[in-house]
């Protein structure tokens, strides 16, 4: 199984304005521990050794918080100078990666998923990319991910405010470091539109967990993060 990961932590956090002061949107404080403190805690008991952060906005904040290692993590930086979308972001921190195989997280997003069982399925599948899904109620913020019965991924769907009891994409991916590498992208792009949805028939393939999942992206997931996390093992 890999032991790199890339976290995505560039964000503003723009819809938290009101609760959080001006820091990139992963150093939103939960129970007075950044939410990247947790991200990186759950990453670190899935195996995973180096950690590779892509960030942009106040990039000082998380480097001075982290270092360049944090408990038995080594963490190393992509900084973009400018906003280079997801898909750039993503692919200035690939540079970085040693291993065939790198997972991706969100860092807004915590899915509490065993990586390995993630690793087992995208290995059985020879994918190209993996994604871990999450079956919601309401759909209503999120596009939804469509997959046949070999979970093989169909479609990406845009959101839909009517949408109940589907799919969604759950931030956490499992990569071919060459494959995305090869790709001759433009210096700014999404990773969503101009990868995932442009290369769907490289073979990419959706399984669903239904472990613990947040999204800390509006005021409310973020006031119930600070109660779910005195509970839950990433507290620790």
């Amino acid at each position: 199984m890999s032991s790199e990961a890339i976290i995505l932590a560039g964000g503003k956090g723009t819809r938290l304005k009101e609760v959080v002061a001006d820091l990139p949107k992963p150093m939103a404080s939960i129970n007075e521990k950044p939410f990247l403190e947790y991200l990186i805690n759950y990453l670190e008991q899935n195996g995973i050794k180096h950690i590779i952060l892509s960030v942009g906005y106040k990039a000082e904040v998380i480097q001075n918080y982290f270092g360049t290692n944090f408990n038995s993590i080594k963490i190393s930086y992509a900084v973009e100078n400018e906003p280079l979308g997801t898909g750039g972001g993503i692919y200035l921190a690939m540079q970085q990666a040693k291993e065939e195989q790198v997972f991706i997280v969100n860092g807004d997003t915590l899915f509490n998923i065993e990586l390995q069982k993630l690793a087992q399925l995208h290995q059985q599948k020879t994918a190209a990319l993996s994604i871990a899904l999450r079956k919601v109620t309401d759909a209503s913020r999120y596009g939804s991910v469509v997959i046949d019965e070999k979970n093989k991924i169909k479609a990406f769907r845009e959101k839909n405010e009517n949408a109940k009891n589907v799919l969604i994409n759950g931030g956490t991916y499992l990569i071919d470091k060459d494959l995305f590498l090869n790709i001759n992208f433009p210096k700014i792009f999404s990773f969503e539109k101009d990868f995932l949805e442009k290369y769907l028939k490289t073979g990419f393939f959706g399984y669903e967990f239904n472990n613990y999942f947040i999204d800390i992206g509006l005021p409310s997931t973020y006031q119930q993060a600070q109660t779910d996390f005195l509970n839950e093992f990433i507290s620790k």
